[in-house]
This record gives structure tokens, C-alpha cells and sequence, in this order.
């Protein structure tokens, strides 16, 4: 096959999927816009909605808070809490997240110095959740899921086929350059060249992250099977009948002591007989917001069942754990993620100048075909 027609070939497929897929990934790319700053929106709205949090010297345990969500929400009800986030800074509250018998969230707001709740809504009801629903599952449950993952392998093939027609292969400096005084044809080319090689990168990753979550049960096992790392077991609580647990508080001071230095984030507890309880850290070392460092203890005995230093980790969870800052831009700062706020544009660029460049395409064959 000779280069000319592989080219065709390769310009086929990409406009081909451009089509199909393109207004899907508008969709997603705008609302990805948005997710970039979820947590910078979602803490101005709970600042609005529930009130102003002042910062005092003492905040209550975090065992407290436990114990107030489960004293209005207990074990037996409708929803029961199986995490909890740690104030990220002094003016943010304790957040209970609560799950229910038919997959709905709720999550609770406990001032950290007053131990009081401030408030509570459903997750999904939110303007974040519903943006993150669209974004993720098109609000169409599974079936979005799989929908979604699959658009995303696609943008990652049409950054890979976009990237082989870059005419800047050719001239490096004519592949950067837009002639603004130059036809509209001309100019809607440039446009489109330049802001996909400008963004394949991110485009990629995005799409590739994108796509390994909506099929996280078919990607991990490749993933630590490509990087010759053993998935690790799941740490198992033992069962002991009679024997009374330690509270919270003693088993955080457990948790520190196996990973020192480390600030706790958030606390996942066990919903099995055979959990064990989660706690999540943060070294100083890490850059990831919640930490990739973790405690497993044994939710009866209290007993160490596996430290993970988000610093040492081995490769395989190294590439997963790199999956949040590559999809949302966080690894480098405010910079990054206000790039990754103009990469959500790139497919509503790229597919209104893909259009353009077919219709003019269309119209200078039907001109001549009228001839």
C-alpha cells in the first residue's frame, strides 16, 4: 500500500468518526470544562447554601461527627454512611457521604468546630452531580456508561489519525500557522489544524483516562498485566464474636502511627462483614489533593492489614492513581487545569471546522458535477 492511499485511508476513518462521535463529544467536552473546577464551585455553593464556616482553634473528632450522622441516620434506616471526608481547610466542613438501598447519595454537612449539622442534600440533585451524570453517563445509567467509554476510545483514535494528517510533518512552521487574511476555506483549515495539534495530548489522555474508567473492570487487569505488577488482595477483616471495638479516634491514632508524617483525608468504612476500614492520607510529598497513601485496618482487632505509601507504590497503581490528574489537569496547579478548561472546547472547534471543511469539500464537487 502506498502512502497516498494509506493517508485516504487514515483521513477516511478520522472524518468518518469525527462525524459519528462528534456531537457526543462536545458534550462531554463542555461539561468537562465545567468538572475542572468542581471543587472550587461545589465549595462556593455549600459556602452560599449552608452558610459561612469561621474558623476557631479546636475542631471536634472526627468519631464525633460519626456519631452525630449515625444518631440521625442509623445503620438500620433507609441510608448509612460509608465515608467521610476531613475538612480541607479551616473554613470547610466535615462532609458524611451516605448511600441508600437504590444506589442513591445523600451527604452531610457537620460544622467541624460546632459539631452540628449545617446541612444536607442528594448528590445526584445537585448542579455538580448533574453535570457530572451528563458528563459521565449522559444521565442514561449504564448504558450512558458504555456509550460514553466507547466515544472516548474513539477521540483517542481520531488524536492518533488527526496527528498523522498534521501537515506540519511536511513544513513544522506552516503546521502552527493561522492565515487570517487568507479565504475563509484557508483560515477554517488552520483553525482546525492548529487547535487539534495543540491539544492531541491532552485530548488523549483525556480520552484514554476517560475510556479506562467507563470500563475500569476491563482495563485494570490490563493495566497491571502491561505493567508486570500484581494487583493487590483485598485486606480482610477477621470476625471476633464478644469483643468490643475500638472507637474511631483510637484507631486513626493507629493509622498515624503505621504511616507518620501522613494527614488523614477522608475515612471509608467497612459495609462488609469482612471489610476492613480504610483510611485515607496524604504525605507531604504528594501532589494528588486526597492523597494516594492508605491504612487498612482490621475494623474487630484494629490490627495493621496493609500500609500503601502513596510515594512507593509500584507501577501498576502509579498509572492508575495518575488517571485523576491526566483527565482533570490538576497535576500542574491552576495553570493546568485552566488549560484543560479550554481543552473542553477543542471537539466543538474541531467538529464545527471538520464540518466546514466537508461542506466546502461538498459544495466544489456538486459545482462541478453541475458543470
Amino acid at each position: 500500500m502506498n502512502r497516498k492511499k494509506l493517508r485516504s485511508i487514515v483521513f477516511y476513518l478520522h472524518r468518518s468518526i469525527g462525524f459519528c462521535v462528534g456531537l457526543l463529544l462536545i458534550v462531554v467536552g463542555l461539561t468537562g470544562s465545567l468538572l475542572v473546577f468542581e471543587q472550587d464551585f461545589d465549595h462556593l455553593m455549600i459556602s452560599q447554601q449552608y452558610g459561612h464556616i469561621t474558623p476557631q482553634e479546636v475542631q471536634v473528632s472526627p468519631e464525633s461527627v460519626v456519631n452525630t450522622i449515625e444518631a440521625k441516620y442509623p445503620a438500620r434506616g433507609d441510608f448509612h454512611l460509608f465515608r467521610i471526608y476531613l475538612p480541607d481547610t479551616p473554613s470547610s466542613p466535615y462532609v458524611g457521604q451516605l448511600s441508600s438501598t437504590d444506589v442513591e447519595r445523600k451527604e452531610v454537612f457537620v460544622n467541624p468546630y460546632t459539631g452540628k449539622i449545617i446541612g444536607e442534600r442528594i448528590t445526584d440533585k445537585t448542579i455538580i452531580g448533574l453535570i457530572l451524570n451528563l458528563h459521565y453517563s449522559l444521565m442514561a445509567g449504564q448504558t450512558g456508561t458504555v456509550i460514553v467509554g466507547i466515544a472516548a476510545f474513539l477521540m483517542c483514535i481520531l488524536t492518533i489519525t488527526g496527528l498523522v494528517l498534521w501537515p506540519g510533518w511536511r513544513r513544522l512552521i506552516a503546521g502552527f500557522k493561522i492565515k487570517f487574511d487568507a479565504h475563509s476555506k484557508r483560515v477554517n483549515f488552520d483553525i482546525h489544524k492548529v487547535a487539534g495539534i495543540i491539544t492531541v495530548v491532552f485530548l488523549f489522555f483525556t480520552g484514554f483516562t476517560g475510556f479506562c474508567w467507563n470500563f475500569y473492570d476491563l482495563t485494570e487487569p490490563i493495566i497491571y498485566a502491561v505493567t508486570f505488577t500484581q494487583k493487590p488482595s483485598e485486606p480482610v477483616s477477621k470476625p471476633i464474636p464478644s469483643k468490643s471495638t475500638l472507637g474511631l479516634t483510637e484507631q486513626l491514632k493507629i493509622a498515624n502511627a503505621a504511616l507518620p508524617d501522613a494527614v488523614t483525608k477522608s475515612i471509608y468504612f467497612p459495609s462488609k462483614a469482612e471489610d476492613a476500614l480504610q483510611i485515607r492520607m496524604k504525605l507531604p510529598q504528594e501532589n494528588e489533593e486526597y492523597g494516594n497513601s492508605n491504612v487498612y485496618l482490621d475494623q474487630y482487632s484494629s490490627k495493621v492489614l496493609r500500609v500503601d505509601n502513596g510515594l512507593k507504590l509500584p507501577l501498576g497503581d502509579r498509572v492508575l492513581n495518575s488517571f485523576v490528574p491526566l483527565h482533570y489537569g490538576t497535576f500542574g496547579g491552576l495553570p493546568t487545569r485552566i488549560l484543560y478548561a479550554f481543552v473542553g472546547l477543542t471537539p466543538l472547534i474541531l467538529f464545527v471546522t471538520g464540518f466546514l471543511m466537508w461542506w466546502y469539500r461538498y459544495r466544489a464537487k456538486t459545482v462541478v458535477s453541475d458543470v
